[in-house]
């Protein structure tokens, strides 16, 4: 599924094609609750890098957050205009880019599940609104983005 996206003000504006669109997962971590998350989490994507097209790179900036006081080789790519957040990149896994969903235009499918992670770095006044078929999770859940996707039938 091509997609395709922007920040606030449209400085910045990219496409990239993505086999696992559905914006599955929240992210409760301080680091996406901080940088990208309006309701206390972050949603993201998973899309194929090599296929990443950008217009406006000039307005861009990353950010790579301090975790347990070392640099995470994570680049959030943000506006650095407006402060919209972009999608993550890390080099450790350089076929990868994740858009966050925030930030696509492209109408996203909704998705059947959602997955709650982090929740153990959560804010206080957070509330998850996780459903019955919902999973939550701590730390991180030991299945992937794609394997979540899979296991659903979702590919695209």
């Amino acid at each position: 599924m091509l997609l395709e996206g922007s920040c606030h003000c449209q400085a910045v504006t990219f496409s990239v094609k993505s086999h696992h669109p559905y914006p599955f997962n929240r992210c409760y971590c301080s680091v996406c609750r901080k940088t990208a998350g309006g309701g206390g989490y972050a949603i993201n994507l998973g899309a194929d890098n090599k296929t990443l097209s950008v217009s406006g790179e000039e307005h861009i900036s990353i950010y790579r957050a301090l975790i347990n006081g070392e640099r995470s080789t994570g680049e959030r790519h943000f506006c650095k205009r407006c402060a919209s957040a972009l999608w993550v990149y890390d080099p450790d896994w350089p076929e990868l880019v994740h858009p966050f969903a925030s930030a696509i235009d492209t109408p996203l499918p909704s998705p059947p599940e959602l997955t709650h992670m982090m929740l153990g770095s959560k804010a206080a006044w957070v509330e998850v609104n996780a459903q019955a078929h919902d999973k939550c999770f701590v730390a991180y859940p030991a299945e992937s983005l794609a394997e979540w996707h899979q296991r659903l039938g979702l590919e695209r």
